[in-house]
């Protein structure tokens, strides 16, 4: 039986779950309750970004609480005026509180958007890598796979377009691939420096591709979108299981 939970105990959950306190982050983050709501919630919904949008869907859905993966503030102090003010003004006055975690959410062993995608796609055993400010932001693993079959993999993990740079020579087997959703695609001299053949990730500057051929690297632009939607969808599951929530996902796509 569907039922309420106090938005309290449903946050005190996710920070620890997720250890928002321990974890680092780029400063416009600001990651856990973003926006709070009279501390009744009923129905989570979950979506990748914070935008617009997204909170009017959530709001016409009947949702209460929002749980997201980009924030209301990644560029920083904001005039509230324009869109700005209408997201808050819509999310205020429907009573819906925002929820936001980004890099503790990339990371997470069991909900985090890295290990999601590597389950999906076969990497069954994958060990973290790649530090970044203390902590280890990927995760790789050696497959013995073609790259088509790996391409296969990952287009149907992500259901959506992908593009691929092929650098390395023996297409036969993708070797050492490391993972790390969104937007990494500006540290394929990294991957390649600590031995990775095979790179997935959301997105990268131009130069990252034709620096893959030189490299050496398979690089694989899966999306940032389409590779950053497993994390928030498994936790509002679990957040509907454990709290015996109403949940659902607003699927609401850049194309990037």
């Amino acid at each position: 039986c569907l039922g309420m939970a106090d938005l309290n105990e449903i946050v005190n959950f996710l920070d620890e779950e997720l250890k928002i306190g321990e974890i680092p982050d780029y400063p416009g983050a600001l990651n856990g309750l973003q926006l709070e709501n009279a501390g009744v919630v009923t129905k989570v919904m979950a979506a990748v970004d914070a935008s617009l949008p997204v909170i009017r869907h959530a709001v016409e859905d009947g949702a209460d609480l929002l749980v997201v993966h980009h924030g209301m503030f990644w560029h920083g102090a904001q005039r509230l005026v324009a869109a700005q003010y209408e997201k808050l003004k819509i999310a205020m006055d429907a009573g819906l509180a925002i929820y936001s975690a980004h890099i503790p959410l990339d990371i997470h062993p069991c909900y985090g958007n890295n290990a999601l995608l590597c389950e999906v796609i076969g990497m069954r055993e994958p060990e973290p890598f790649h530090e970044w400010k203390g902590v280890k932001i990927g995760l790789k693993q050696r497959l013995e796979l073609s790259l088509d079959e790996l391409l296969v993999r990952v287009g149907s993990a992500v259901d959506s377009h992908i593009h691929c740079c092929r650098g390395r020579m023996d297409e036969a087997c993708v070797g050492m691939v490391g993972v790390i959703t969104g937007g990494a695609g500006s540290e394929v001299q990294a991957m390649a420096d600590a031995g990775i053949d095979t790179f997935i990730t959301g997105e990268g500057p131009h130069w990252s591709f034709p620096l893959a051929e030189e490299l050496g690297v398979n690089l694989i632009y899966a999306g940032h979108y389409s590779t950053e939607t497993f994390g928030v969808r498994r936790l509002s599951a679990h957040l509907a299981d454990k709290f015996a929530l109403a949940h659902g996902f607003l699927h609401h796509p850049t194309g990037l």
